[in-house]
């Protein structure tokens, strides 16, 4: 996008041509913040499920001014004398264009009449998935991933339907009311559409961001603190990221898997710290990809989140949390020992995460491995209640394929 930006600014300001770009983005607002760190003011449209069908980016079209696409392969170099200064006769019979955005009810009654009255199609449930995802809202994912699964269950290598509702699902999972297994089912049905249709760069990428990096083409967020920089210097506030890049999705590509072992001591080899049995901290972990072959790594996703049900919080007035990895034999981990720092505050609700790497072995392997691991951390009970210093055993499960 910078590159034909770039080449065609000056027409834009003569208003001779008009940019309008289609990203295939799971966060659109850090496109947002792309596009003011650029100072690229066109328009952007979001497509998160792929409507367009892409297997493949970039793809440029030139469209004129009756909405008719007169060159797929448009290129900055020579636009003007390629499209710009051809006249095209406005074409017979266009259709119509709506005038207004369609009623969401509306509209989802009539998709559901189309599902009741026979048309219970693929193509008719991910029409009614769709339109839930796109202007239905969180409130209404629930709505969004019946409708994917309907499809999936007519056809359950339907590739479209496994990727949207991977989509759905990561989007459950980045809002205010997450459900537990939300990322990982996310990670399994973009592993599902990908085995389905393994040329589908779209789909392929989308599983390489939250991966290990000996499987990343490149880092995919790195150059969030360079813009939020770049924009400060100028006076500007950057625009506000609803969730966070970190970990793998800023992580660089690697060529080698790099073990890095600690010199520090296991922080409870014998065992010997109280659990948390009433389940104080709610531990989840995705692997991704979702299956492992001989010899090839994995990235761990383990997110840790206080038990607001009985007003459990992070004691912050000692040492973060802790987390060891205890890979087994022939399996190599990228450190054993990991930390969070407390945030500020004496007493915080923050979700903690963790991500580690972990590679299996060329031989031997089983259909499915656990990884033991646990965490130390210090937690408090109630609002005054008493703070406690609790141990919780996680074992990740691998799935792995010879």
């Amino acid at each position: 996008m910078p590159g034909w930006h770039e080449a065609t600014k000056e027409l834009q300001a003569q208003g001779k041509f008009q940019m309008v770009g289609i990203i295939q983005e799971q966060h659109p607002d850090r496109c947002r913040l792309f596009m003011q760190w650029k100072q690229m003011g066109w328009p952007i449209l979001i497509d998160s499920l792929n409507l367009a069908g892409l297997s493949g980016i970039p793809r440029t079209l030139a469209i004129d001014e009756h909405g008719i696409v007169r060159l797929t392969k448009a290129k900055p170099e020579g636009i003007e004398e390629a499209f710009l200064n051809v006249s095209y006769p406005e074409p017979e019979n266009l259709p119509s264009q709506p005038d207004s955005q369609p009623d969401l009810d509306d509209l989802l009654g009539k998709l559901k009449d189309a599902t009741d009255e026979g048309e219970n199609t693929v193509e008719a449930w991910c029409n009614f998935g769709d339109a839930f995802y796109m202007w239905g809202g969180e409130e209404r994912l629930t709505e969004t991933m019946e409708a994917y699964q309907q499809a999936i269950q007519l056809d359950p290598k339907d590739g479209n339907a496994h990727f949207r509702l991977g989509v759905a699902y990561r989007r459950r999972h980045d809002s205010a009311h997450p459900q537990p297994g939300d990322f990982q089912k996310a990670i399994d049905h973009w592993a599902a559409s990908l085995d389905i249709d393994p040329n589908q760069y779209i789909w392929r990428r989308r599983i390489q961001q939250f991966g290990p990096r000996l499987q990343k083409p490149y880092p995919f967020y790195d150059w969030v603190t360079e813009a939020r920089e770049d924009i400060r210097k100028r006076g500007e506030t950057p625009a506000a990221l609803t969730v966070e890049p970190r970990g793998a999705e800023i992580a660089s590509p690697s060529k080698e898997f790099a073990s890095s072992p600690t010199t520090k001591k296991e922080p409870d080899s014998k065992g010997r710290i109280y659990r948390d049995k009433r389940g104080y901290v709610r531990a989840e972990a995705t692997v991704v990809p979702n299956t492992v072959e001989p010899g090839t790594p994995a990235r761990v996703h383990v997110a840790f989140r206080p038990n607001t049900r009985i007003k459990a919080h992070w004691n912050n007035d000692v040492e973060g949390l802790i987390f060891w990895v205890n890979p087994p034999d022939s399996w190599s981990v990228d450190s054993p020992r990991h930390t969070v720092p407390n945030s500020p505050e004496p007493v915080s609700l923050e979700t903690r995460r963790v991500e580690f790497e972990i590679r299996a072995p060329e031989n031997g392997l089983e259909p499915l491995t656990k990884i033991p691991a646990y965490a130390l951390y210090y937690v408090c009970e109630d609002v005054d209640g008493t703070c406690l210093y609790r141990r919780q055993d996680i074992d990740i499960g691998i799935a792995t394929r010879r």
